[in-house]
């Protein structure tokens, strides 16, 4: 048995994604950019799925604009709003990715943009009256919160933190990697001027994603070079990338109450299971409740043990496949700044397992026992 449980990191192809995407790898390969008819039905098929993704966005298909994925559209977001706005102060958190941190980092080197980072405690929750005061203290602000944290699953309010950026005027970006395609997004709601999306996060392909920015945010483009999305990012667009997003989070939306109910079930399966052979062992985060944080990761702090060098490893070589790492740096393993920023006992282990639609329940178990039976076997 081989049990994959890295979806936070990328998920399987859906076969019905790929089934849409086939044939504009063999048969319509014009350029949409061309005005022949290999061109113009190439066009319209990404046309359509624009139209698609702003339509589960509860947006205008004006708004959303095709890149390599999340991490693109978060550079785009945050340092096209800087330059074009001439903003000078952004409001962040310690839990963000990597893609909004080091842009950040970016920024307050070659921009001159001050950075003031959330107070939060332990488990991750934010100090929202701490944002209000930073708010208050210097107008004409971008605030970048992600959604959901890709290693410890806590979920952000984002409505809440978008009414208090309003409130101030404030540009407010969410990198909400981790949460497209398993929450709706409802832009109107949400209040923020720019999401983002990455469709090998949703059973979709890698190398494609989409930013949303709001029609009342003028920023100019990151990547200069052609007319391409609408003036937004030169380049060739990634036709069947684009067709199989689109249909991933058609899929996505389409059975999101079904996946959620399941997918809930084999992470709850896996904390009985984990409790109840182990006793040293607890969750990071808020990852081990299921109204506060992602469905679909979850994070495990295990005993300190020889083990917690090696244990991706050994977990690998009993063919399970997760991720995560302790909160200090061993060798290549450089730790994780989320993990540190949560003063987790760095002698301990930590684990990463998130879920998909594909896992079932005997993998759950299966992973469990061979976790339990390491620590077993190391502490005996």
């Amino acid at each position: 048995m081989r049990v994959y449980l890295d979806n936070a990191a990328t998920t399987p192809l859906d076969k019905e994604v790929f089934d849409a995407m086939a044939p504009f790898m063999l048969e319509h390969f014009g350029n949409p950019s061309s005005i022949h008819s290999h061109g113009r039905e190439v066009r319209a098929a990404i046309e359509r799925a624009r139209k698609t993704v702003a339509g589960l966005l509860n947006t205008s298909p004006a708004e959303v604009f095709f890149t390599s994925g999340g991490t693109e559209a978060d550079n785009a977001a945050l340092i096209c709003t800087c330059r074009s706005l001439g903003i000078k102060h952004a409001i962040s958190t310690k839990l963000e990715h990597h893609a909004v941190l080091h842009t950040l980092e970016l920024l307050e080197r070659q921009e001159g943009v001050q950075v003031s980072y959330l107070r939060h405690d332990e488990l991750g929750n934010l100090d929202l009256e701490h944002l209000e005061e930073l708010l208050a203290n210097q107008p004409q602000t971008l605030v970048s919160i992600m959604h959901a944290n890709n290693e410890i699953g806590n979920l952000n309010d984002v409505a809440a933190i978008g009414e208090i950026c309003r409130k101030y005027n404030a540009v407010f970006h969410s990198d909400t990697v981790q949460t497209m395609g398993h929450y709706v997004h409802d832009v109107q709601q949400l209040g923020a001027n720019f999401i983002v999306g990455s469709a090998h996060k949703f059973h979709g392909p890698k190398g494609v994603g989409f930013l949303y920015c709001d029609g009342a945010t003028k920023i100019q483009p990151l990547i200069q070079g052609g007319a391409q999305e609408r003036n937004m990012r030169g380049g060739t667009e990634n036709v069947y990338g684009i067709i199989g997003l689109a249909k991933a989070l058609e899929i996505a939306y389409r059975d999101m109450e079904e996946h959620t109910r399941y997918i809930q079930g084999l992470k709850d399966r896996m904390i009985h299971k984990l409790r109840e052979q182990m006793d040293d062992v607890s969750f990071n985060g808020l990852s081990e409740f299921g109204d506060k944080s992602l469905y679909t990761v979850l994070n495990v702090n295990l005993p300190a043990s020889d083990i917690n060098e090696m244990l991706l490893f050994s977990l690998d070589i009993a063919k399970i496949s997760a991720s995560g790492g302790s909160a200090c740096s061993s060798g290549a393993n450089t730790g994780s700044h989320v993990l540190r920023a949560l003063n987790v006992d760095p002698t301990r282990g930590s684990v990463r397992f998130s879920f998909s639609k594909y896992n079932t329940p005997e993998e759950i178990d299966y992973a469990a026992e061979t976790l339990a039976k390491m620590y077993k076997k190391q502490l005996a």
